[in-house]
């Protein structure tokens, strides 16, 4: 049995549900989803510059935990920019 996920501290709310190519409808691409962690990872890590060891205490997680949330937040963006993947929230 997996173990449950800590409450993470979310400091903000994206301002919309999906990011797509333009010109493309929503239907006819692969979706992935952009988890409320991820995406709050990558804002206080690539946005606002913080460490790793910074953001975590901010996150509420452990600097590992931080580590793996953002790996996995930059493949999924990485993907929606180079391979006509959507992104939703």
């Amino acid at each position: 049995m997996a173990r449950p996920k800590i409450e993470r501290r979310i400091g903000c709310r994206p301002a919309y549900s999906c990011f797509k190519p333009n010109g493309v409808p929503m239907k006819e691409l692969v979706s992935l989803r952009l988890d409320s962690d991820e995406l709050e990872a990558l804002r206080l890590v690539d946005m606002q510059g913080l460490q790793q060891v910074e953001a975590a205490k901010q996150l509420g997680v452990s600097r590992q935990t931080l580590g793996n949330i953002v790996a996995s937040g930059r493949k999924k963006s990485g993907a929606s920019v180079s391979a006509r993947v959507g992104v939703r929230t």
